[in-house]
């Protein structure tokens, strides 16, 4: 089934800007997701992207943002995040029947397209859509403001990024990348994620992988066991029925706790992007982007492979 939304919420929901990333975190995600996944999906992707994308999940990443404000995709707008009704910097929560009852929000649309991208019975076209919508949408679930409702997200919060009026919310999305990727990365989406891949394999991030791709809440435990992809992945595509996924809610756990700790700390600083609030925020959204791309490759390596394979 594809989810749907009322044409009041669409109407509701028209005015907020619901990128995650911009295109290049976007990307970045994508092609970090790239270097982890097994044999099976692997071709999958690659055959089912094709020369459009030239057969990667890079190129094929921001395909969700670019055709949302179109007429025939505007249902997708409410899927892109989840309004956590919260009170960042004092108390920091998402939770799955406070903030998604109506079942349009971004934690419900993984499940989804996780069902669609590995059902046979859906045209080619079909799963492709599936799994540009699962490789978008696990990178914005690693957005700090896509995981809040307080001032729209960031969106109505006023702010300056390199000398020009802007949001909070852009900020996060593209403001501060921008700046950084063109001073450390060459300014390639490529370059930057051959970095976080090294990083992953090799370097700072390594010790953290394992943590990743748990999906236990430190609260709730699962039978008194850490509950992984593979529990929340063959739970739902056994099931008749959609059901609430533990991963993409820690995830999003994750991302919100970041709105208490460090995102909304931005009063004092007259220019977000070049002032230390920029060198605050590089090391958090290099580790979401780097983790994200990680977590879709595994995601896929599960509904392909079996397991995640990392």
């Amino acid at each position: 089934m594809r989810l749907t939304v009322t044409l009041a919420a669409c109407s509701i929901l028209a005015a907020r800007s619901v990128w995650g990333w911009g295109a290049i975190g976007h990307e970045t995600v994508g092609y970090v997701a790239m270097k982890f996944l097994s044999p099976k999906a692997l071709s999958f992707v690659q055959s089912s992207l094709g020369s459009e994308y030239s057969e990667s999940l890079g190129p094929a990443a921001p395909w969700a943002d670019d055709v949302r404000s179109e007429a025939a995709f505007s249902w997708s707008a409410p899927f892109h995040f989840v309004d956590a009704e919260d009170n960042p910097p004092t108390s920091c929560s998402v939770e799955q029947i406070r903030d998604c009852s109506s079942g349009t929000c971004i934690l419900s649309a993984i499940a989804n397209y996780t069902t669609r991208v590995v059902d046979t019975s859906l045209s080619t076209e079909q799963r492709q859509e599936a799994l540009k919508f699962i490789d978008h949408f696990i990178g914005d679930i690693g957005q700090p403001l896509h995981v809040e409702a307080v001032e729209v997200g960031g969106n109505d919060i006023n702010a300056v990024c390199n000398g020009e009026k802007t949001n909070l919310h852009a900020v996060w999305d593209s403001g501060i990348i921008n700046i950084f990727l063109k001073a450390q990365y060459s300014n390639s989406a490529i370059v930057w994620a051959n970095a976080l891949t090294q990083r992953i394999q090799t370097g700072d991030f390594k010790s953290l992988t394992s943590t990743w791709l748990s999906c236990s809440s430190t609260t709730e435990p699962v039978n008194n066991r850490r509950r992984s992809i593979e529990d929340d992945i063959n739970g739902l595509v056994s099931d008749a029925t959609i059901t609430p996924l533990e991963c993409p809610l820690v995830w999003a756990r994750e991302s919100n706790a970041y709105d208490c700790s460090f995102v909304f700390s931005y009063t004092g600083f007259s220019d977000l992007c070049t002032s230390l609030y920029a060198t605050g925020a590089q090391p958090i959204i290099e580790e979401q982007i780097a983790k994200q791309g990680y977590r879709l490759a595994a995601w896929l390596n599960v509904l392909f492979d079996g397991s995640t394979g990392l």
